[in-house]
C-alpha cells in the first residue's frame, strides 16, 4: 500500500455498488484514505444498471445506469464521494458534480477467457462469444472478418464479472471478452487466456482507470483525494473521454480510444464501427508533447482532434 502525506482527518463515506468487483475498489480507496488518518465508511448501494440484467446497455441508457444512484447519496448527503469504473462514468456530468480523482491506472486491455479456446482462430464452426460492449464486438467482428469467420456469433453478455464467468462456464459462451483489469483486481488473473494488444482490440476510454466523483464546492474533499490522483493516468484518460464526448458522449456507443504517455509524447488512437452494417472500422490517430502532466486541456484538445478525424473519415 502506498503512503500518503497526511491532510485534516476527515469523517468520509463512498457510495458504491455492491458487486464483488466495485467494492474491492472501493474498499481500496478506503485503505488508501484511512493511511492518511481518515475515518472511511462504505454505503453499498443496487443500480439501476445491476438491476436490468435482459437488455443490452445501449438499449437502456448506457452505462450511465451505474452511477445516477451514487449521484443521488451524494447529493442528499448520505455519502461524500462514489467510486467508479472510468469507463461506466458518462462523458458530461450532472450540474453540481465533479470528477475529482483519476487513480493509477490498471491494465486497461481487454482479456480473451476460454477453458477450450486459445484465441478467436481456435473457434468452433458456430462459436458463440460473448460481450456486453459494443466497441467490443465491432473489434471482434473486424477481426473474425480477417479470419475468415463469418460463422462466429457474438452474443449479449450481461451481468456482475461472477455471472458473466459462471454463464462461460455453464457453457452458454465458448468464450467471453472482459477487462483485464476486473480480473487482476479481484484475483482472477489465471481466467485470462489470452490478453489483446490494443493494435488488436482498442480499450474503452478510461478502462482500467478509478474515477472518484464528489459533488462540487468541496475543497476540503479535493484536498483530501489529491494525493490519490496519478497525473499520468489523468492526461491519458482525459484525452480518450474527450473523443468519446465529441462524439456524443455516450458511452455505449461502438467507439475505442486508447492514450499512452511516454517520454512527454501523448498519443491517442482510436476507432469506430458500425455495428448494423459491419464493414471496415474507421481509425484515426494523433499526438502532442504534453510538457505539463496537469494540462488536461491540452490532452482533451487532442482528443477532440482525433474524434474529428474519425467524423471526416466517416464515423457516426
Amino acid at each position: 500500500m502506498a503512503s500518503f502525506p497526511a491532510s485534516t482527518p476527515l469523517s468520509l463515506t463512498i457510495a458504491t455498488r455492491e458487486s464483488r468487483l466495485a467494492l474491492w475498489q472501493a474498499e481500496h480507496v478506503k485503505a488508501c484514505l484511512q493511511a492518511q488518518g481518515h475515518s472511511v465508511t462504505l454505503l453499498g448501494m443496487t443500480t439501476l444498471g445491476d438491476q436490468i440484467l435482459d437488455r443490452t446497455l445501449s438499449k437502456v441508457g448506457g452505462k450511465g445506469l451505474f452511477v445516477k444512484e451514487l449521484e443521488t447519496a451524494l447529493e442528499d448527503g448520505r455519502a461524500d464521494l462514489a467510486v467508479h469504473s472510468l469507463k461506466d462514468v458518462p462523458m458530461e456530468l450532472p450540474p453540481g458534480f465533479e470528477l475529482a480523482a483519476v487513480m493509477e491506472r490498471e491494465d486497461p486491455r481487454d482479456a480473451w477467457v476460454s477453458p477450450h479456446c486459445a484465441g478467436l482462430a481456435d473457434l468452433p464452426p458456430g462459436a458463440v462469444v460473448g460481450t456486453s460492449s459494443l466497441r467490443r464486438q465491432v473489434l471482434l467482428q473486424d477481426a473474425l472478418r480477417a479470419l475468415g469467420r463469418s460463422d462466429v456469433r457474438i452474443e449479449p453478455l450481461r451481468g456482475n464479472l461472477d455471472t458473466r464467468l459462471r454463464k462461460l462456464d455453464e457453457g452458454q459462451y465458448h468464450a467471453i471478452v472482459l477487462a483485464a483489469a476486473g480480473l487482476k483486481r479481484l484475483g482472477l488473473g489465471d481466467r485470462i487466456r489470452h490478453v489483446f494488444e490494443p493494435e488488436t482490440m482498442l480499450p474503452a476510454a478510461g478502462q482500467g482507470a478509478l474515477g472518484i466523483e464528489i459533488r462540487s464546492g468541496r475543497p476540503e474533499l479535493r484536498a483530501a483525494l489529491a494525493p490519490l490522483c496519478h497525473a499520468r493516468s489523468w492526461a491519458a484518460v482525459a484525452a480518450e473521454r474527450a473523443v468519446s464526448r465529441a462524439m456524443g458522449g455516450s458511452c455505449s456507443m461502438p467507439l475505442a480510444a486508447h492514450a499512452v504517455l511516454t517520454d512527454g509524447n501523448l498519443f491517442l488512437r482510436a476507432a469506430w464501427g458500425d455495428v448494423a452494417q459491419g464493414g471496415p472500422l474507421v481509425r484515426a490517430q494523433d499526438s502532442l508533447v504534453l510538457s505539463d502532466l496537469a494540462d488536461l486541456a491540452a490532452a482533451e484538445a487532442l482528443g477532440t482532434r482525433v474524434a474529428a478525424a474519425l467524423r471526416a473519415g466517416g464515423a457516426g
